[in-house]
Protein backbone atom coordinates (compact mmCIF):
# COMPACT_ATOMS: atom_id res chain seq x y z
CA UNK A 1 0.00 0.00 0.00
CA UNK A 2 1.37 2.98 -1.17
CA UNK A 3 1.44 6.20 1.07
CA UNK A 4 1.59 9.14 -1.57
CA UNK A 5 3.35 12.11 -0.66
CA UNK A 6 4.06 11.35 3.14
CA UNK A 7 5.73 8.02 2.61
CA UNK A 8 7.85 9.87 -0.33
CA UNK A 9 9.26 12.36 2.52
CA UNK A 10 9.91 9.85 4.94
CA UNK A 11 11.75 7.38 2.49
CA UNK A 12 14.26 10.29 2.43
CA UNK A 13 14.79 11.33 5.53
CA UNK A 14 15.30 8.03 6.65
CA UNK A 15 19.26 9.15 6.68
CA UNK A 16 18.55 12.37 8.31
CA UNK A 17 15.98 11.03 11.27
CA UNK A 18 19.03 8.39 12.13
CA UNK A 19 21.66 11.40 12.52
CA UNK A 20 19.03 13.60 13.78
CA UNK A 21 18.45 10.46 16.24
CA UNK A 22 21.96 10.74 18.08
CA UNK A 23 22.71 14.59 17.70
CA UNK A 24 21.57 17.15 20.52
CA UNK A 25 19.13 19.46 20.16
CA UNK A 26 20.05 23.15 19.87
CA UNK A 27 17.73 23.90 22.71
CA UNK A 28 19.98 21.34 24.72
CA UNK A 29 23.56 23.53 24.41
CA UNK A 30 21.67 26.65 24.89
CA UNK A 31 21.10 25.82 27.92
CA UNK A 32 24.68 24.59 29.04
CA UNK A 33 26.48 27.86 30.93
CA UNK A 34 29.96 26.40 29.88
CA UNK A 35 28.86 27.46 26.20
CA UNK A 36 27.25 30.91 26.96
CA UNK A 37 29.78 33.10 24.61
CA UNK A 38 29.03 30.23 21.40
CA UNK A 39 25.10 31.13 21.36
CA UNK A 40 25.03 32.94 18.57
CA UNK A 41 27.31 30.47 16.43
CA UNK A 42 24.75 27.62 18.14
CA UNK A 43 21.79 29.27 17.66
CA UNK A 44 22.92 29.36 13.42
CA UNK A 45 19.98 27.11 11.61
CA UNK A 46 22.36 26.42 8.95
CA UNK A 47 24.75 24.26 11.32
CA UNK A 48 22.29 22.07 12.41
CA UNK A 49 21.16 21.25 9.13
CA UNK A 50 21.07 17.82 8.38
CA UNK A 51 21.06 16.81 4.60
CA UNK A 52 24.09 15.48 2.13
CA UNK A 53 26.38 18.33 1.33
CA UNK A 54 26.17 19.27 5.27
CA UNK A 55 26.81 15.39 6.47
CA UNK A 56 29.52 15.07 4.43
CA UNK A 57 31.26 18.06 5.09
CA UNK A 58 30.41 17.60 8.84
CA UNK A 59 32.51 14.11 8.39
CA UNK A 60 35.11 16.07 6.32
CA UNK A 61 35.63 18.78 9.02
CA UNK A 62 35.68 16.12 12.03
CA UNK A 63 37.59 13.24 11.17
CA UNK A 64 40.37 15.88 9.78
CA UNK A 65 40.71 17.85 12.74
CA UNK A 66 40.32 14.72 14.80
CA UNK A 67 43.78 13.25 12.71
CA UNK A 68 45.40 16.50 13.97
CA UNK A 69 47.86 16.39 16.73
CA UNK A 70 47.28 19.97 18.71
CA UNK A 71 44.85 20.97 21.70
CA UNK A 72 41.64 21.92 21.25
CA UNK A 73 40.48 19.96 18.24
CA UNK A 74 37.05 20.46 19.32
CA UNK A 75 37.03 24.71 18.49
CA UNK A 76 38.79 23.80 15.17
CA UNK A 77 36.05 21.23 14.41
CA UNK A 78 33.51 24.04 15.53
CA UNK A 79 35.29 27.02 13.58
CA UNK A 80 35.11 24.64 10.38
CA UNK A 81 31.67 23.66 10.65
CA UNK A 82 30.54 27.47 10.82
CA UNK A 83 33.57 28.48 7.73
CA UNK A 84 31.62 25.64 5.57
CA UNK A 85 28.10 25.60 7.15
CA UNK A 86 28.05 22.35 7.56
CA UNK A 87 26.40 20.36 11.04
CA UNK A 88 28.16 21.37 13.90
CA UNK A 89 27.66 19.14 16.18
CA UNK A 90 28.17 16.21 13.83
CA UNK A 91 31.71 17.88 13.05
CA UNK A 92 32.66 18.15 16.67
CA UNK A 93 31.32 14.73 17.60
CA UNK A 94 33.66 13.17 15.20
CA UNK A 95 36.75 14.80 16.83
CA UNK A 96 36.15 12.40 19.26
CA UNK A 97 37.37 9.58 17.17
CA UNK A 98 40.58 10.24 19.08
CA UNK A 99 39.99 9.79 22.45
CA UNK A 100 42.38 9.15 24.71
CA UNK A 101 42.05 5.37 23.94
CA UNK A 102 42.47 5.60 20.31
CA UNK A 103 45.39 8.08 19.86
CA UNK A 104 48.06 6.77 20.46
CA UNK A 105 47.45 4.28 18.13
CA UNK A 106 45.90 6.90 15.63
CA UNK A 107 49.16 8.63 16.13
CA UNK A 108 51.72 6.42 15.61
CA UNK A 109 49.80 5.25 12.66
CA UNK A 110 50.60 9.05 11.35
CA UNK A 111 53.81 9.43 12.86
CA UNK A 112 54.76 6.35 10.67
CA UNK A 113 53.31 7.87 8.04
CA UNK A 114 54.89 11.19 7.93
CA UNK A 115 58.01 9.24 7.99
CA UNK A 116 57.63 7.00 4.76
CA UNK A 117 56.75 10.58 3.42
CA UNK A 118 59.97 11.59 4.83
CA UNK A 119 61.50 9.10 3.57
CA UNK A 120 63.42 8.97 7.57
CA UNK A 121 63.81 5.78 9.71
CA UNK A 122 61.29 6.03 12.47
CA UNK A 123 62.05 6.30 16.20
CA UNK A 124 61.47 3.17 18.15
CA UNK A 125 59.79 2.91 21.61
CA UNK A 126 62.54 1.73 24.69
CA UNK A 127 60.73 -0.80 27.08
CA UNK A 128 60.90 1.85 29.48
CA UNK A 129 58.62 4.41 28.20
CA UNK A 130 59.54 7.74 30.22
CA UNK A 131 58.94 11.50 29.90
CA UNK A 132 62.20 12.39 29.56
CA UNK A 133 62.71 9.67 26.57
CA UNK A 134 59.88 11.48 24.90
CA UNK A 135 60.86 14.96 25.68
CA UNK A 136 64.01 14.02 23.90
CA UNK A 137 62.61 12.77 21.05
CA UNK A 138 60.17 15.57 20.64
CA UNK A 139 62.01 17.74 18.14
CA UNK A 140 62.71 14.65 16.09
CA UNK A 141 59.41 13.16 15.97
CA UNK A 142 57.46 16.66 15.42
CA UNK A 143 58.10 16.80 11.73
CA UNK A 144 57.03 13.03 10.79
CA UNK A 145 54.07 13.49 13.08
CA UNK A 146 52.79 16.60 11.42
CA UNK A 147 52.94 15.83 7.90
CA UNK A 148 51.73 12.55 8.59
CA UNK A 149 48.87 13.55 10.49
CA UNK A 150 48.04 16.79 7.81
CA UNK A 151 48.33 13.80 4.96
CA UNK A 152 45.93 11.21 6.29
CA UNK A 153 43.77 14.24 7.75
CA UNK A 154 42.88 15.16 4.27
CA UNK A 155 43.05 12.18 3.04
CA UNK A 156 40.57 10.44 5.37
CA UNK A 157 38.32 13.85 5.36
CA UNK A 158 38.28 14.23 1.74
CA UNK A 159 37.72 10.48 1.39
CA UNK A 160 34.65 10.39 3.91
CA UNK A 161 33.14 13.36 2.29
CA UNK A 162 32.74 11.37 -1.06
CA UNK A 163 31.45 8.31 0.40
CA UNK A 164 28.97 10.13 2.77
CA UNK A 165 27.44 11.83 -0.23
CA UNK A 166 27.73 8.42 -2.09
CA UNK A 167 26.33 6.22 0.23
CA UNK A 168 23.38 8.92 1.02
CA UNK A 169 22.55 8.83 -2.58
CA UNK A 170 22.93 5.03 -2.78
CA UNK A 171 20.23 4.94 0.24
CA UNK A 172 17.71 7.23 -1.68
CA UNK A 173 18.17 5.31 -5.18
CA UNK A 174 17.70 1.91 -3.05
CA UNK A 175 14.55 3.54 -1.36
CA UNK A 176 12.93 4.74 -4.60
CA UNK A 177 14.16 1.41 -6.05
CA UNK A 178 12.28 -0.48 -3.44
CA UNK A 179 9.14 1.91 -3.48
CA UNK A 180 8.33 0.90 -7.07
CA UNK A 181 9.11 -2.31 -6.35
CA UNK A 182 5.85 -2.25 -4.02
CA UNK A 183 4.15 -0.24 -5.89
CA UNK A 184 4.42 -3.11 -8.92
CA UNK A 185 3.27 -5.82 -6.08
CA UNK A 186 0.14 -3.71 -5.37
CA UNK A 187 -0.80 -2.71 -9.03
CA UNK A 188 -0.69 -6.84 -9.42
CA UNK A 189 -3.08 -7.98 -6.93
Amino acid sequence: MDNGPCHFATTFAMPRRLIQRYLPAPETLHSHKSLRFMRHLIGNPLLWQVSRQSVGNAFMVGLFCALLPIPGQMLVAAFGAWLLRCNLPLAVALVWVTNPLTMPVVFYMTYMAGTWLLNTPPRHMPDHLSAQWFATQLADIMPALFLGSLVCAITIGLTSNILIRLLWRWHIMWSWHRRQKRRQRNQAK
